[in-house]
């Protein structure tokens, strides 16, 4: 699975806009039409590219308070935590880490109390120990 700059380059404007057109695509990467397409394919073939999803930006999305909440969790409970987690339409991403806390949560809500009641309820679920908060400010890079 070979993957060069030119690979690398297509990769990074797909993040930025999955719906950039093959011909917007060709023309910023200087390539022809049907040699993006190629590379596409081949990227979707090796799993390089594993699917295409919407990220919501619109005015809704951006004004909603996002955090992310560190989570201690009893180890044999962690899985029913993940399982609770996932029930959630609040959590937008869910990692597993190393470290001092089992998961990092990213939380979206579009308001503080609705945020706080959330954050509240995960520290309340089975086999939490402990939960630590961080409120987003801004997003510096989001790619």
């Amino acid at each position: 699975m070979e993957i060069d700059s030119t690979d690398e380059h297509l990769l990074s404007l797909l993040r930025e806009n999955a719906r950039l057109s093959t011909t917007e695509l060709a023309r910023r990467l200087d390539l022809s039409r049907t040699t993006v397409q190629s590379r596409i394919e081949r990227l979707e073939r090796q799993k390089v590219i594993a699917g295409y999803t919407v990220k919501a930006g619109g005015a809704d999305e951006r004004s909603y308070i996002k955090a992310h909440v560190m989570i201690t969790a009893v180890p044999k409970l962690t899985p029913a935590v993940e399982a609770a987690l996932r029930q959630l339409p609040q959590v937008r991403t869910l990692h597993s880490v190393s470290g001092v806390y089992d998961f990092i949560a990213v939380l979206a809500a579009p308001t503080v109390r609705e945020l706080d009641l959330l954050i509240d309820g995960i520290g309340a679920l089975d086999g939490v120990e402990r939960t630590t908060t961080s409120i987003v400010l801004s997003t510096r890079i989001d790619r």
